[in-house]
């Protein structure tokens, strides 16, 4: 336990509580999140180590790394091409 550094009465206490955050436009919620709570004026302190995992979790993605596209094969044209096989002796 540690005093409360707004009041300097309570005690803090370690403890469960569903955190709120928005991300972007959207309300996350993160319920059995831990915290710091007075238990005299109710103080809340979010655990840091926490948070710092939750920001982790949240943050965006590096983009995509933009993968080359498969080389087309040649185009096949009309004029005769040379044979495979090897030449005949005259």
């Amino acid at each position: 336990m540690l005093p409360c550094s707004d009041c300097s009465i309570g005690m803090m206490h370690k403890t469960q509580v569903t955190y709120f955050t928005w991300l972007a436009d959207e309300l996350i919620t993160v319920p059995d999140f831990p915290a710091w709570i007075c238990d005299v004026c109710g103080k809340r302190e979010y655990d840091v180590e926490a948070l710092n995992r939750l920001a982790l979790l949240l943050s965006p993605l590096p983009p995509k790394m933009q993968t080359s596209k498969p080389k087309k094969a040649p185009a096949k044209s009309d004029s005769p091409q040379a044979s495979a096989q090897p030449p005949s002796p005259e």
